[in-house]
């Protein structure tokens, strides 16, 4: 599976022109032979929490939605997109949606972890762990920002088959140890790749640091990006990316039962 990872600087609420960037990257990536097209946390929005809260119409999703799946199927690729998704309470959820390149809805995943005020104010978290679904031969699960920091998400993804997990991020300039340190480390600790798609310059007085990166079921560093917009591209194998469990079998090796016991002392 070619992966193309998108960068860029969104619009806050401008979803006509964040479309556009979304579009324009989606014809490159097709031309060059990519399978799915991962793009950051929101961006159909832009990263505007508080903007989003007061002035976004969650009416206007379910077309959002259809123009998305146009996109996918106008170009012939699969497509990760992260736009709000109501949570059947009256909130609203950040949400992350993985299309093929028919246009097709595959996998739905929604953010666990909330990151700041902004984004409590304007957001609940969800509770649904992260699924898995067989795309271009590959297993691909999602998990979104803040959600790859924490051990357990991507642990869940990989105990439930994830080859691959894909993560729309949107992380402020100041935060280089994420993609640089963490991604990488939840890669190897779960012999999966990661594909971490973030933000560049700045959208509602926030900077990003963009630094997007690709990294490898070892913690290596298949891809990065600089601080500004870009496209990045890795080839993910299934056999290659299971072969790396056998040295070091991390996942077969666990303990739960005395983590369990562990948690209870």
């Amino acid at each position: 599976m070619l992966v193309a990872l998108l960068q860029a600087n969104a619009t806050p609420l401008d979803v006509r022109a964040n479309l556009a960037t979304i579009e324009a990257a989606a014809v490159e990536a097709a031309a060059a032979g990519a399978d799915v097209l991962v793009t950051p946390e929101l961006f159909p929005l832009g990263y505007d929490p508080l903007g989003i809260d007061a002035a976004f119409d969650a009416g206007s999703l379910p077309q959002l939605r259809r123009e998305l799946a146009a996109l996918a199927a106008r170009h012939g690729i699969g497509l990760l997109y992260s736009v709000p998704r109501p949570d059947g309470a009256g909130r609203l959820n950040i949400s992350a949606t993985l299309l093929d390149a028919a246009g097709r809805e595959v996998l739905n995943y929604g953010k666990v972890h909330l990151f700041g005020a902004e984004e409590r104010t304007a957001f609940v978290g969800a509770t649904e762990p992260p699924g898995v679904v067989s795309f271009c031969g590959v297993n691909v699960a999602m998990v979104i920002c803040y959600d790859v920091e924490f051990p357990e998400t991507v642990r869940a993804a990989a105990l439930r088959g994830a080859d691959v997990v894909l993560v729309p991020t949107a992380l402020a300039h100041g935060f280089d140890e994420v993609p640089q340190l963490l991604v990488r480390a939840r890669a190897l600790e779960n012999h999966v790749a990661v594909a971490y798609a973030n933000h560049c310059g700045t959208e509602a007085g926030v900077a990003f640091g963009g630094g997007s990166v690709i990294a490898g079921p070892d913690g290596a560093l298949l891809a990065s990006a600089g601080p500004g917009p870009e496209l990045l591209y890795a080839r993910l194998d299934a056999d290659a990316i299971r072969a790396t469990r056998a040295d070091v079998p991390y996942l077969a090796e666990r303990r739960p039962d005395l983590y369990a016991r562990w948690a209870r002392e």
